[in-house]
């Protein structure tokens, strides 16, 4: 039984002066007066925003996660374990055991594509979201992206041009772990050295290196080098630039929520407490400025109301579900669970993009690879407590090494059928992965691996997030839609024949023992695609924001949702199109932009 405090007489009371800042899953450690803004999620986007608004020492925040504290979560800090341990627990534990632990694990019912197989779908559950148990890459995506996101909304202020300042805000860029000598790695001249959250290059040199680049030599019209992939031109192969700072992974958590910045007395954090829905606290306003959540399951409702606005950052997944939980979505389907329609929005929740994955392994004469460690309890017991000590040795980078953005050839099939769907001629296809290992789960009892993942970077198949019940803590429904467009299925094919000729080249020869598969025509392909795809944990779209003017989408681009006061979103969900990304980085640009809309309409001081 449900037993509901409101008003929120802890927080509504009226005090003097605030009390230090603290991060905590106390209500009343909690300062005795109103928020002007509470902001639901501690992930890329709402970590910014609490950290960015907090600027001004007259303004305060409430930022409330789901999840528990980063602090001590070896796993999270430690780049190499991020995959190695993170995917033996994934294999491990069932989903309720997992919750325990640094991230969500939902359940994804896919397509009859993939043969109906049900996906797993992690999510952040942490202080600092996503960023905190993420693979780091930092990929910013083609100028072209952002470009098409202006030109959708109408906003000129979405342009990669424009958005330079907020890119460079976010951005820390800093030595290696081991120092080396970056010089040919990447473009100084785009990126920024005192920012935010630690952007690095390897700190630990890998057995595939040399190699890889060797084949953009020896293939470079097909597999060009791309000295940075980060400058606005995407396309080719480069070295992996990672969240990385002195050999640990630099999150939301510990960038914008840094001891330094929890010290503010007008910043407060709220761990532990699940936020369910938004309420409406001024009908004459359509005023959406409430949060009701729970810290016990349910047990006991507790509302607290921002005296300015409430920021969702819950993500694709969680921000429409709090939404249509709230009565904000399509009334129709709504009607059918018993929820009342506060507010008809019916593209809530639609529009869910996500990048299809196949995970190929290639058997190689190399003993040097993380396959060695994963399944040597000894020597990941050494080398973890080599990181511990020296922040040094394999675990200072993430599994991946390379990343290449590729574009079908301009006469591919497909353009008979369908239109280009990329951002523009500069903007890829499909991506490769390259990473010293398999890293599957449970590891492979012998034998190493050479990863080159393909997947969709431009994908045009859509699904959504629709509710189970009309109860807010159960879980949504999430329907990828994988694969299900042409386009998608012919990159995706595309993409694992041309890793073949990448391997093929000469440097190759003599270390590669065994493909992935002997599959070559279009259904042997589609039967190992469907047995192997799997989602990159990168969804977008599921509250998109577009032009002030149109009949569809979720947000102005000003992200405030559509008829609504009071109410905004920042995070991945407002993504009107997908990226050619990995989705942290465009958060967190977003974010940044996000944070100065906000202060411009509250004449926050900067």
């Amino acid at each position: 039984m449900f037993i509901r405090l409101s008003p929120f007489l802890i927080l509504l009371s009226v005090a003097t002066s605030y009390v230090a800042a603290v991060v905590t899953d106390k209500l009343g450690d909690l300062p005795k007066r109103p928020f002007d803004f509470v902001v639901v999620g501690a992930g890329a986007g709402g970590s910014v925003i609490a950290n960015r608004l907090t600027e001004d020492p007259e303004i305060s925040v409430l930022l409330i996660e789901a999840g528990g504290s980063n602090e001590g979560v070896l796993d999270s800090a430690c780049p190499g374990l991020s995959k190695v341990i993170e995917r033996k627990r994934s294999g491990e534990l069932s989903p309720e055991q997992r919750l325990g632990l640094e991230f969500y694990m939902y359940l994804c019912h896919s397509s009859s594509a993939l043969n109906d197989r049900i996906l797993p779908v992690a999510r952040g559950f942490i202080l600092g979201g996503t960023t905190s148990i993420n693979q780091m890459a930092y990929t910013r995506g083609s100028s072209e992206d952002y470009d098409r996101w202006a030109r959708i909304t109408e906003d000129e202020g979405w342009k990669w041009d424009n958005l330079q300042p907020f890119i460079r805000r976010n951005e820390h860029f800093t030595t290696p772990a081991d120092h080396h000598n970056t010089a040919g790695q990447f473009d100084p001249r785009v990126h920024n050295f005192d920012g935010m959250v630690s952007v690095s290059l390897a700190g630990f040199p890998g057995v595939i290196d040399n190699r890889t680049i060797a084949t953009t030599r020896e293939l470079k019209d097909e597999f060009p080098f791309n000295l940075d992939m980060n400058s606005g031109f995407q396309l080719g192969i480069g070295w992996v630039q990672g969240m990385i700072g002195e050999g640990t992974r630099s999150s939301a958590a510990t960038s914008y929520l840094a001891s330094k910045f929890l010290k503010r007395k007008n910043l407060h954090v709220l761990i532990n407490t699940r936020v369910l829905r938004v309420l409406e606290t001024d009908s004459r306003e359509s005023s959406f400025r409430t949060v009701e959540f729970t810290q016990d399951a349910g047990k006991t409702m507790h509302t607290i109301t921002a005296s300015k606005e409430v920021v969702l950052s819950g993500g694709s997944i969680m921000t429409p579900h709090i939404l249509m939980h709230s009565g904000i979505g399509d009334t129709a389907e709504l009607k059918a669970l018993g929820i009342k329609t506060v507010h008809h929005l019916p593209s809530v929740g639609k529009n869910l993009t996500e990048q299809p994955i196949v995970r190929n392994h290639w058997l190689i004469d190399s003993t040097q690879t993380l396959d060695t460690i994963a399944r040597n309890a000894t020597l990941l017991a050494e080398v973890t407590k080599e990181w511990e000590a020296h922040k040094m040795g394999p675990l200072v980078d993430p599994p991946l090494s390379f990343i290449g953005w590729l574009r079908l050839p301009k006469d591919a099939a497909i353009f008979k059928k369908v239109p280009d769907p990329a951002a523009g001629p500069k903007t890829s296809h499909y991506e490769l992965i390259f990473a010293n290992g398999a890293l599957v789960h449970p590891a492979a009892a012998t034998g190493n691996f050479f990863g080159v993942s393909t997947s969709v970077s431009s994908p045009t198949s859509r699904g959504s997030i629709t509710l189970n019940s009309s109860n807010p803590l159960a879980y949504p429904l999430i329907n990828f839609n994988l694969l299900s467009s042409d386009f998608d299925r012919f990159t995706i094919r595309e993409a694992i024949r041309i890793t073949r000729k990448f391997m093929a080249a000469r440097t190759w020869d003599g270390f590669v023992l065994a493909p992935p598969t002997n599959a070559t025509t279009d259904d042997e392909l589609d039967v190992y695609i469907n047995q192997n795809a799997a989602t990159e944990n990168h969804p977008v779209g599921t509250a998109a924001m577009s032009s002030k003017r149109a009949d569809y989408g979720v947000l102005d681009p000003d992200l405030t949702v559509k008829g609504l006061t009071g109410l905004r979103v920042v995070d991945a969900s407002i993504f009107p199109r997908y990226p050619a990304a990995h989705t942290s980085v465009p958060v967190y640009i977003v974010a940044e932009r996000a944070a100065d809309l906000i202060k411009e309409k509250w004449r926050v001081r900067y």
